[in-house]
């Protein structure tokens, strides 16, 4: 094992995969001689060329066409988002392109596409820079979306994204890409369909993803102090959703509390919501409490950007409350 920076395992997991396979190749707006916005393709262009690390126009739509269109014809494109927020101007590509060829060709086309890049709420980045699109993405028929946490499940889930024949959307957090973590040093891979049991616990379920692992952990840190022995769960697999994972907890804890970045409405804890309602009432002493971010443009002040975002005392308190 060694310590790791999570934009370098990214970089570790696109460069083994790039030497493994030479079908596979990324591109995006300064991947390839600038490295990356966020340095995860730093010098892979020296070594790969300007054909397999290829830095498109600022054209969304027309780059995230042509990469359907390669991984159609049997290549394997890493399409990098400078900010994933951008990928909305590519989102008919998406989904009635990437999403759906697979199923409306009757199974002739494959569409081995990984999209990955930042997103979620930055250090005043402003509105449009701060979005968490998961909850858009997540509708699209044919699509898999998982969100990395650690640089240890930043790694393994890049590359099995890689290998899918799937279009798969790995989301990276703009604000964890300089988190520190322990990467096995043999190569490994891991399930884009798995949620992580991330601690053990007998009291309540606290199911989270991406960035709110970390303020989950950290209220974790105050609440077992307090006394209290709470479960937590990182999904990673947005779509689709573990949901057995969160229902084996809540066999145990009988109590759910769900941590998000994405909006309330219809925001991911709204389609858990759901699905625990429809299939699994009986399961629950007390409704679910849902932590989400506020239904507004990120503020660019940042007092008011942080007062959008759930924190680590709000779980403390939602806890406390529950359990009351």
């Amino acid at each position: 094992m060694s310590k790791t920076f999570l934009f370098d395992a990214l970089r570790e997991a696109t460069d083994e995969e790039m030497e493994k396979d030479p079908s596979t190749f990324i591109l995006g707006e300064d991947v390839g001689h600038y490295g990356g916005s966020y340095k995860v393709t730093k010098d892979l262009h020296v070594k790969y060329g300007d054909l397999r690390v290829l830095d498109t126009p600022i054209a969304e739509n027309s780059f995230m066409g042509m990469a359907i269109g390669a991984a159609m014809t049997g290549l394997r494109p890493i399409v990098e988002g400078m900010n994933m927020s951008f990928l909305l101007l590519a989102f008919n590509q998406i989904s009635n392109n990437a999403g759906m060829l697979r199923y409306t060709s009757g199974g002739n086309f494959k569409i081995p596409l990984v999209i990955r890049g930042p997103g979620g709420v930055g250090r005043q980045l402003g509105a449009e820079h701060s979005q968490r699109l998961e909850a858009y993405f997540q509708a699209i028929p044919g699509l898999k979306i998982v969100a990395c946490s650690t640089p240890y499940n930043a790694k393994g889930l890049l590359k099995s994204a890689i290998r899918d024949d799937n279009p798969v959307i790995l989301f990276e957090h703009v604000l964890l890409y300089n988190l520190k973590g322990s990467v096995p040093d043999e190569e490994y891979v891991l399930p884009l369909d798995k949620a992580e049991l991330v601690r053990k616990g007998s009291q309540v379920s606290i199911v989270t993803y991406s960035r709110m692992r970390h303020h989950v952990m950290k209220a974790v840190e105050s609440l077992v102090k307090l006394g209290y022995d709470p479960e937590v769960i990182d999904l990673i697999s947005l779509k689709p959703i573990d949901i057995q994972s969160v229902v084996t907890s809540l066999r145990k804890t009988n109590h759910l509390i769900i941590v998000e970045e994405c909006m309330k409405t219809g925001g991911i804890a709204a389609e858990v919501i759901a699905q625990i309602n429809d299939n699994y009432f009986d399961l629950l002493d007390a409704p679910i409490i849902r932590l989400s971010s506020q239904d507004i443009p990120t503020p660019y002040n940042g007092n008011l950007e942080q007062a959008t975002v759930i924190n680590p005392l709000q779980i403390i308190n939602s806890v406390k409350v529950l359990l009351s």
